[in-house]
């Protein structure tokens, strides 16, 4: 099983920006401990990052046939691609929407995701651990096929 772990803008800059949001963990730290749970779940991941929303659908649209999940933490463009969200419809592959932050419990612009309703389902609010929770969700909806 493969999984393709994408991250949006701004989340290079993790432990260094807003701490009391986002935790002090870097995206490497993050991706470390994904790592070493998917070797225990024998499940093999990528992990990407951009802060550029065209590089994020390429890389979804290039995912079909390749990749049995993504992981998607768009950040700010949850709130605001349609590109990104026809793209998620498009290919086909089940993907799982993750958030560090319970983006539900903050700025009202942040209450609505563009990309939730193609999406599988939902991880938000659990800091890093919501990247281990959604690759557990990725392994269940593949086992589950």
């Amino acid at each position: 099983m493969k999984i393709l772990f994408l991250n949006g803008p701004n989340l290079n800059l993790l432990g260094q920006r807003q701490a009391e949001i986002y935790g002090r963990d870097t995206l490497a730290d993050i991706e470390a401990q994904v790592r070493h749970r998917a070797v225990q779940l024998g499940a093999e991941i990528e992990f990407r990052q951009s802060n550029l929303e065209g590089e994020l659908v390429a890389w979804i649209q290039q995912a079909k046939g390749r990749f049995d999940a993504i992981v998607l933490n768009a950040a700010a463009y949850t709130h605001t691609s349609i590109a990104l969200r026809d793209a998620i419809a498009a290919v086909g592959v089940p993907t799982i929407e993750v958030h560090l932050s319970n983006i539900h419990a903050r700025e009202d612009f942040r209450h609505k995701s563009l990309i939730a309703p193609v999406c599988r389902g939902q991880i938000t609010g659990f800091g890093k651990k919501s990247y281990l929770l959604a690759l557990e969700a990725s392994v269940d909806v593949n086992e589950s096929k």
